[in-house]
């Protein structure tokens, strides 16, 4: 057990470093490349902060077990949303860019919505792999044809923001490094907490669809929370919301596409995870509309709301695996009460905000 917590404290240190060095050099080579910090949190920090999902999803794929695999994917993505950005809005209410909005959410639910269509037969086909695969390409290729429509003004912005003077970080090759530098310890620092928590928990007997749900997803996820969150307190708001969008829309496409390609009949989706998981994944993308339209930001009670809610359906997870006697009154009381009030919330924050709109 000491060599475990150690072995987590040492986890924690890199991905606090590894964080740090991945969103200052990847804040510069936005200023540097003329390309806005939102499409480079999109696409290098999301996808770069997203290795940990695809190593344990493709990993899990060739070794048999595809519990793990969907498991980690579902489970990162919902706590990439309740979890990550609930605490970043704890600590400073975030800024949700208007493309975000109009773009990548739409796109976001969209993909969920599809990963529950095709799931709904119990597997992942080796096509509908290839379909999720091809899906991430096209994406990527749209958000870098958009950035370049767009670099000009981003360019400029760069320079009048760049001081004069040059900084030790304002080399493109010292920010590539930093970049890289940041994710390879932000992989390795995952790798660590993954482990120590994972050999934990199966010691307990907890089960891989419910490791890969809580103990792995939260542990893959750790490089977007420490970059969400290093970015979110550096004022690079951009960053933080759109490696949260980013992974998820990667870990889906990506990952899913590339675990269901390598294993040998497709990737078999539990039960559990079909009458469940996948749709809390699904809802989790749609809250998120209201709550960033309202203000175009994700307030502090509002972070608190995902993050109550990341906590509840953690505890619905641990009462369900170990068949508590208590699961029927939790999930009444979720039912009816905290989820109608939260419903009620958001809809009058909705609406106060349309009233608030200037009227044409």
């Amino acid at each position: 057990m000491f060599a475990q917590i150690t072995l987590f404290i040492l986890g924690l240190t890199t991905l606090v470093i590894g964080a740090e060095g991945l969103v200052r050099g990847a804040s510069r080579l936005a200023m540097s490349w003329g390309v806005s910090p939102l499409v480079i949190g999109l696409t290098v920090v999301a996808f770069g902060t997203s290795a940990p999902e695809v190593a344990v999803s493709v990993g899990a794929a060739m070794n048999g077990n595809p519990d793990l695999a969907i498991g980690n994917v579902v489970g990162s993505n919902i706590a990439n949303i309740l979890l990550i950005l609930g605490v970043s809005a704890l600590i400073v209410p975030l800024t949700v860019s208007e493309q975000i909005i109009r773009q990548e959410i739409p796109v976001l639910i969209g993909v969920s919505a599809l990963l529950v269509a095709l799931a709904a037969d119990g597997s992942i086909s080796r096509n509908e792999a290839g379909l999720l695969l091809t899906l991430v390409v096209l994406y990527t290729g749209f958000l870098i044809i958009q950035a370049r429509r767009g670099s000009a003004a981003s360019q400029a912005e760069a320079e009048h923001e760049l001081p004069e003077a040059a900084r030790w970080d304002a080399s493109p090759v010292v920010q590539i490094l930093l970049v890289l530098g940041g994710l390879g310890l932000l992989v390795l620092g995952a790798h660590w907490l993954v482990n120590a928590a994972t050999e934990v928990a199966r010691a307990f007997g907890v089960s891989d669809l419910v490791i890969g749900l809580t103990i792995v997803a939260i542990g893959t996820s750790m490089p977007e929370i420490a970059t969400s969150i290093m970015a979110a307190l550096r004022g690079e708001r951009d960053i933080a919301v759109g490696n949260v969008v980013g992974s998820n829309l990667f870990n889906i496409l990506g990952c899913l596409g590339a675990a269901g390609l390598v294993s040998p009949s497709g990737l078999p989706v539990p039960q559990a995870a079909i009458d469940v998981d996948l749709w809390v994944m699904l809802a989790v993308a749609f809250a998120c509309l209201p709550v960033f339209i309202t203000g175009r930001e994700i307030a502090r009670w509002e972070g608190a709301v995902f993050l109550g809610y990341y906590v509840a359906y953690t505890v619905y997870l641990i009462l369900h695996a170990g068949r508590s006697e208590s699961l029927g009154g939790f999930n009444t009381a979720m039912l009816m009460f905290v989820i109608p009030l939260t419903v009620l919330t958001l809809g009058v924050s909705l609406w106060r905000h349309r009233r608030a709109l200037p009227r044409g």
